[in-house]
């Protein structure tokens, strides 16, 4: 028996001694997945944070591009103005009246036809502040990219606009007729 517990000895161990190697392995390697999954929850995190972070990008941008697309759609609306005096005389009065022709366009399109108010001048009253109240293109409605009123509604614009229109002479009527 002495023989045999000296021929078993050193396979009990090796046997204890490969125990002992496979359970420090084993361990190891779950020290080494545990880190693994670590980094691995690290970069998910960081990856679904970028990943917001991109889609609130592409929306801001979706929004900014649709905000700026609107704003040059309205642009291009313009007003165009005209306006001249018109004196009516009878046997006792003398009538004093501004006629405003206004037509809306898109681009060089015109949207509407001339839109024609007269209005009755009096003396001492401003006729641009006049024309400008009786507007129903109000270019503050129209768009935002589109001038100031004072710009849009003054007689060297509408004779600039308009060719052989001057600021207090009547057009002929071919030339009123676009």
């Amino acid at each position: 028996m002495d023989a045999m517990l000296w021929m078993m000895l050193p396979m009990f161990t090796a046997a204890g001694s490969a125990l002992l190697a496979f359970y420090i392995m084993q361990a190891r390697m779950e020290v080494a997945i545990a880190k693994e999954r670590e980094a691995l929850v690290e970069a998910r995190a960081r990856l679904l944070g970028m990943e917001r972070e991109v889609d609130v990008r592409v929306k801001a941008a979706e929004e900014e591009t649709r905000r700026r697309s609107f704003d040059d759609f309205l642009a291009d609306f313009r007003v165009e103005e005209r306006h001249y005096t018109r004196e009516s005389k009878s046997l006792f009065l003398k009538k004093k009246s501004m006629v405003l022709q206004e037509r809306l366009f898109f681009r060089n399109i015109p949207l509407s036809n001339w839109v024609e108010h007269e209005l009755t001048v009096e003396e001492g009253t401003d006729a641009r502040n006049l024309a400008r109240a009786a507007s129903i293109f109000s270019t503050r409605g129209v768009g935002a990219g589109a001038a100031p009123e004072d710009e849009q509604s003054s007689p060297a614009k509408a004779a600039s606009v308009i060719p052989g229109l001057h600021a207090g002479r009547v057009p002929s009527p071919a030339r009123m007729i676009a």
